[in-house]
């Protein structure tokens, strides 16, 4: 078993279990539900079982964790079409949080063979079968994302799942959100649990068009964006309005390379000299509404 020091099972309210990071200080899930989380804020957003009618789909999994997000990929694609195949390429920097979810046996309560394969995944780093293909990339996802590229994968659907913005601003840029961008297949989508402006900023700028994902407990809803705005519904009058606040002045990391107490303080200078609205008064003005 892993050294429960430093990796201890907490339960979320939907009976799944997530891990803390002590370093980062937050834990990996929602408390509100950490599987629930991976299929509201992340499965359904990107239509994965409309798209698991094609013979091949393919996904991106940043920021891959315990592997909730890709086993509920995993599983609501082969509901739909069990002879789909799919492709996943996913990105870790720790390789001993997938490892500790395979210890704990956390991910049990998906439908063989995903723990199967997602323990062989963890332990190896690739997995090959006749319907799934995957590959665990180790590192500063800013490096590993540059191999995706190269390789020339296009996904169907990606998962953006790091910590929040103010924690991890390296993967939540312009520039690192446009790397993904050229990531992803003409028609893909990309999901991620964040609802904050300047996240939204940084897809806009990436080329996506943006709206809310669903909601799980009392958590904002997330994102959800495609090259086209066909199927989208359009963002509400106040996330609207947010974008033209000073929130929205999105991470900046030019090289993607600097660390995070750099790109926060290029953002606090950007945001102490701009004529946006301050937040505060959006904040005010809604909470009259």
């Amino acid at each position: 078993m892993p050294d429960s020091n430093i990796f201890t099972p907490q339960a979320t309210e939907d009976g799944s279990y997530t891990f803390f990071c002590e370093e980062i200080g937050e834990a990996y899930h929602s408390s509100q539900g950490a599987k629930q989380e991976a299929e509201l804020k992340f499965v359904e957003p990107c239509q994965l079982a409309t798209k698991a009618q094609q013979p091949i789909v393919r996904i991106l999994d940043v920021c891959y964790g315990l592997g909730y997000n890709s086993a509920s990929a995993l599983e609501r694609i082969w509901a739909s079409n069990p002879d789909c195949k799919v492709e996943l390429v996913a990105l870790e920097l720790n390789p001993a949080v997938p490892k500790a979810a395979i210890a704990y046996n956390l991910l049990s309560s998906w439908n063989p063979p995903i723990p199967e394969y997602l323990a062989e995944l963890a332990i190896s780093g690739t997995v090959e079968t006749n319907n799934f293909q995957a590959k665990l990339l180790l590192g500063d996802g800013r490096s590993t994302i540059k191999q995706v590229q190269q390789s020339g994968f296009q996904a169907d659907g990606i998962f953006l799942d790091p910590f929040s913005p103010p924690r991890c601003p390296q993967l939540w840029t312009v520039e690192f959100i446009q790397q993904l961008a050229s990531c992803c297949h003409k028609y893909g989508r990309i999901a991620t649990y964040s609802c904050a402006a300047a996240v939204r900023t940084a897809i806009l700028a990436a080329g996506w068009q943006i709206s809310e994902n669903l909601q799980v407990g009392k958590r904002q809803p997330g994102t959800v964006a495609s090259f086209s705005a066909t199927d989208l519904e359009p963002l509400s009058a106040r996330s609207q309005e947010h974008l033209q606040t000073r929130a929205a002045i999105p991470y900046r990391d030019p090289q993607l390379s600097d660390p995070a107490p750099v790109i926060i303080h290029r953002r606090r200078l950007e945001q102490a000299t701009s004529s946006l609205e301050p937040t505060s008064h959006w904040k005010k003005r809604w909470l009259r509404v």
